[in-house]
């Protein structure tokens, strides 16, 4: 059952508008990209910003599929649920209310249980994902081991990335990039003027060709490569890196290649660029719908199969999805640019999620066979969240098995 906030429920409509059709929110003001990683965008100007972050950089479109991939409603919608959370009693309206959630979709075996949209957003809305494109640069990795232009997550970084000869990515393999753990010294935070996060930030304000990599190119080793974990939005850069190095095409154009297209997407998405006509921001940067991201959500829980057709390797998903061993042997609770569940729930059913900042999820859980799509519009990037997301999603899961 498909509903905005405070609308009745109606059916979801899963053709897709005329490319003419002019965007919704285009005319609204926005803030600015510093503003929202320094948590000073105020709570109207956040949702604003959120649906228009490719009025901030350049984009490359995302080309859609030529028809959509119909998401039919299911005969069980999840019409109520209630959960508790650190010992308070919640329901979904609660959720919805106290984490500032713009939209919110459930997919149960392909099917819409939930759809609800908030804050005058619609089907239409294009929404940014923050580090929920990390995920699906590392899922372009996997597709590029598929056709053959990576040959293994042993190989060199460097040998798809020549600009990084001569830096502390010497020596670091692909597999390493992919669990952050290069060993490269990086600091992530985001409010922080100084940090390596907010100089690759100014790079992409510079929009100089080839500034990100040089941003990457100076830092310092700070541990073996494959030693140490240290989350890093500049390995997702230089994740995307290798893409574009090894297919030799722009990650856009791969990604409609290899998952827009196939899946039937509904809409062109949009992906920041370091420069006009430059390279993909591997780590932030792609604006879609709800159901597009449900569709994205969808083909990694298919385990990279399109209408039988093979995109990523045979057990891929399973793999970036499932925690890793650091060299040395300490554990790691992290995938390939994915989030393990670290429940005993989540980790029973395989479930694991794309997350980003300011509250965006992408959570599969394959055992449930159910996809949740979340649109967060907190204003500061990391806080904010009253419930736990993961409590909620785990309440949905068993709400709908």
């Amino acid at each position: 059952m498909a509903c905005r906030g405070g609308e009745a429920p109606r059916v979801a409509d899963t053709t897709s508008m005329p490319a003419a059709t002019p965007y919704p929110h285009a005319s609204e003001p926005i803030g600015t990209v510093r503003q929202s990683y320094d948590g000073a965008l105020s709570p109207e100007m956040a949702v604003n910003t959120f649906r228009n972050i490719d009025r901030l950089f350049p984009t490359r479109i995302i080309a859609r599929g030529s028809a959509p991939r119909v998401l039919p409603v299911s005969e069980r919608p999840l019409e109520a649920l209630r959960f508790t959370d650190a010992g308070r009693a919640y329901d979904l309206d609660d959720y919805l209310r106290l984490n500032r959630v713009a939209a919110m979709l459930v997919l149960a075996d392909g099917k819409v249980a939930l759809e609800r949209y908030q804050y005058g957003n619609t089907e239409r809305t294009r929404w940014m994902s923050m580090s929920v494109a990390k995920s699906i640069t590392s899922t372009l990795i996997g597709a590029a081991i598929h056709d053959g232009h990576i040959r293994s997550l042993d190989d060199s970084v460097t040998r798809y990335v020549p600009a990084l000869e001569g830096s502390a990515y010497a020596g670091v393999s692909v597999r390493d990039v992919l669990m952050m753990a290069s060993g490269v010294k990086w600091d992530e935070t985001y409010t922080d003027s100084s940090s390596d996060r907010r100089h690759l930030l100014e790079a992409q304000v510079a929009q100089r060709a080839g500034g990100a990599m040089a941003v990457m190119a100076k830092l310092p080793r700070a541990a073996a490569p494959g030693t140490r974990n240290n989350y890093s939005t500049g390995e997702t850069q230089v994740a995307g890196e290798i893409v574009r190095g090894a297919v030799g095409q722009p990650l856009a154009a791969y990604l409609s290649e290899k998952i827009w297209q196939p899946m039937g997407m509904e809409a062109d998405a949009k992906w920041w660029l370091d420069s006009p006509d430059g390279m993909e921001i591997g780590g932030s940067g792609i604006s879609a719908t709800l159901r597009d991201y449900g569709r994205f959500g969808l083909f990694v829980l298919d385990d990279g199969v399109v209408d039988g057709a093979r995109v990523l390797p045979e057990g891929w998903v399973r793999e970036a999805g499932s925690p890793k061993v650091l060299k040395g042997g300490a554990p790691l609770p992290y995938g390939y640019m994915w989030w393990p569940s670290e429940t005993e729930a989540g980790r029973r059913d395989g479930a694991f999620s794309a997350q980003g900042i300011h509250g965006q999820y992408v959570y599969i859980n394959p055992a449930a066979k159910v996809v949740i799509v979340v649109w967060g519009a907190r204003p500061h990037p990391t806080q904010g969240a009253v419930v736990d997301d993961m409590v909620v999603f785990e309440a949905v899961v068993e709400a709908v098995r």
